[in-house]
């Protein structure tokens, strides 16, 4: 079976994130999105301490695709320096790992 990656992104708003998440699903680059809609995030940004609601969402792909995701992703959001960052599956329900190779493959 492939390796399968959750991805997390934060956005600065629920329509960016529902835009970016439905051309990734429509494009095969993620199997699902999963949109929590506040998040509270505090970072260093040009030297200075920021805060900001944000949106954070949570995608499912397989790892083959993840270069393109995350080209997609860059070329669709509004930031200068996204959160893109994603980690590998090590356990997961076999049918469920299963769908999200074949949706995102």
């Amino acid at each position: 079976m492939p390796e399968i990656l959750i991805a997390f992104c934060t956005f600065p708003e629920a329509e960016v994130a529902r835009n970016v998440a439905n051309e990734l699903v429509k494009l095969r680059l993620a199997a699902c999105g999963n949109i929590l809609l506040q998040v509270h995030s505090i970072y260093r940004w040009h030297d200075e301490v920021e805060s900001s609601e944000e949106v954070l969402a949570i995608f499912k792909l397989d790892s083959s695709r993840y270069p393109e995701f995350e080209k997609k992703i860059r070329a669709m959001h509004p930031y200068e320096v996204p959160e893109i960052i994603a980690f590998p599956v090590s356990k997961g329900l076999p049918a469920y790992l299963e769908w999200v190779a074949k949706s995102s493959g």
